[in-house]
């Protein structure tokens, strides 16, 4: 059986939001180095190889918002698919102080047999589902380690990131955040714009209303946890978007 790059949840669910998650899980797949990057399980668990919590988070707003959610499959550490095809850090050799052995001499050949089995099947089922509403938005759902090593404490509970080229969401949704009280990054604990990743190309290059949503992961590490943050972002988001409108 052909291990799958992606799935789908509520794929027939009517609302203009799409809901993302680029780093859904930390799996590698078999035909790879017979599914063992040469890391530690321990840095497995890291959100070096996958946004922790982001997956849950992600499926229950979808649920809440009665929208479609697609989710990778595979580490980012396998491949990122939240890079574009050229970017140099597509396949990463070193991240957060952790060596990848398995990447380390991984040539062209191994880089396009990793692009064609997992990072460009997701891009095109991403693709069909977002232009499957006439009037599509799209939230990407990520997450944040509380702490990169070496690093200062990251304080917030939540991040909003946005490109410059599309502000008609991102500002009000970092306002909207903040007077619920949340502690909320603006383009923290990243930038928002980054050429050829997921929301500049399935949102930004076809003037979709977009957000990128980002959990510091020790709010959404347990179910619980999860619950409780879908909740209160599918309260802000749709009135967010009715306040822009779009």
């Amino acid at each position: 059986m052909t291990e799958r790059a992606y799935w789908i949840s509520g794929e027939g669910r009517p609302s203009r939001w799409l809901i993302t998650c680029d780093h859904a899980t930390n799996r590698v797949p078999g035909w790879l180095n017979g599914g063992d990057l040469g890391i530690a399980e321990a840095d497995m668990a890291r959100h070096i190889a996958y946004d922790v919590g982001a997956a849950g988070l992600a499926d229950k707003l979808a649920a809440n918002l009665d929208a479609p959610a697609i989710f990778s499959d595979f580490s980012r550490l396998v491949i990122d698919p939240n890079r574009s095809e050229d970017d140099p850090t597509l396949l990463m050799r070193l991240y957060d102080g952790t060596v990848i052995p398995a990447n380390k001499l991984a040539d062209r050949a191994e880089r396009e047999r990793r692009l064609d089995r997992l990072h460009r099947p997701y891009h095109e089922a991403l693709s069909r589902l977002a232009g499957r509403h006439p009037s599509r938005c799209i939230c990407a759902v990520h997450s944040f380690t509380p702490q990169l090593r070496g690093r200062p404490p990251r304080p917030w509970q939540v991040g909003i990131l946005y490109s410059h080229r599309d502000t008609r969401l991102g500002p009000a949704m970092v306002q909207a955040c903040r007077d619920e009280g949340w502690v909320t990054g603006e383009n923290q604990p990243y930038n928002g714009h980054l050429e050829g990743d997921s929301i500049d190309r399935h949102a930004l290059r076809h003037g979709r209303p977009n957000m990128l949503v980002e959990l510091r992961n020790d709010l959404i590490a347990t179910e619980a946890g999860q619950d409780e943050w879908a909740a209160r972002l599918a309260r802000v988001i749709p009135r967010v978007l009715a306040a822009a409108g779009m």
